[in-house]
């Protein structure tokens, strides 16, 4: 009975931590769903709002117009500097304390756009040319923060790049010019037993490179070139389709002939 009382204990304490389990895997894929949800629905929001910002820029001129214009510019600037920013952080690790301060100041931004609002919908002329200018002002320093950011990112990432293909250019010479020094360090053998000495030498470098290549485990047999006349492109024979008349003449030519004291 202890026995039978242990394992039912065991069997629910299993059942349990797997309904655990289960519980806290579905939250988790909740969670980002909704998140992804929210993102895409705020991505599509904000194209709506800068979609209608575009619009009454171009359609009501006047303080309306001057008010959209510097909303659309401010949200133009730091959608910039973002994308720059994310892109470049899977590589440089330091756009992280970057994206902090653009974080940061995209607060002050989303403080500003309220009172821009705010004030598009005042119906004063007046009260609006008298605050547009401080608003401009402060969404002018905001922008220009932004813009030194993306700038600074981009040359950075400009640099690294250079330095990177510098570096692969090096390596490509240095590469090249080993690969032009093909003649042995002894120079040529004597010319007594040319062809035996080649033909040894050349059998070992076969089976030099046979074994190089079955060591590295690359194919011993070289690929088709284009233009090493081995890609399978037809000869000029094939061409002019002279293959078997030309065989046939080699094959009467090849074929001794009877004398005139033949019989």
């Amino acid at each position: 009975m202890d026995v039978l009382g242990v394992m039912v204990g065991l069997a629910l304490l299993f059942g349990l931590a797997m309904v655990a389990l289960v519980v806290v895997g579905v939250v988790k894929a909740a969670k980002a769903v909704g998140e992804k949800v929210e993102r895409h629905e705020a991505n599509a929001r904000r194209a709506v709002e800068n979609a209608t910002l575009k619009a009454k820029t171009f359609a009501k001129p006047g303080p309306q117009g001057q008010i959209s214009s510097v909303r659309l510019g401010l949200r133009t600037s730091l959608d910039g500097t973002r994308q720059v920013l994310e892109s470049g952080l899977v590589q440089d690790g330091q756009l992280g304390e970057s994206l902090a301060l653009l974080r940061r100041l995209d607060a002050h931004a989303a403080e500003l756009d309220g009172e821009l609002r705010i004030l598009e919908r005042e119906p004063d002329t007046g009260r609006i040319a008298a605050k547009l200018p401080e608003l401009r002002e402060r969404a002018e320093r905001i922008k220009h923060s932004a813009e030194t950011m993306r700038w600074a990112a981009q040359d950075r990432m400009h640099r690294f790049a250079d330095d990177e293909l510098t570096r692969l250019s090096q390596e490509c010479e240095n590469e090249a010019g080993a690969l032009r020094h093909w003649d042995a360090p002894g120079g040529n053998g004597a010319s007594g037993g040319d062809g035996v000495g080649g033909a040894a030498a050349g059998g070992s470098a076969a089976g030099g490179s046979v074994a190089d290549a079955s060591a590295t485990g690359r194919p011993s047999t070289q690929r088709a070139g284009l233009t090493d006349g081995k890609g399978g492109r037809p000869s000029a024979e094939e061409l002019l389709v002279l293959g078997d008349p030309l065989a046939k003449l080699t094959e009467r030519l090849r074929k001794p002939s009877a004398g005139p004291s033949a019989g």
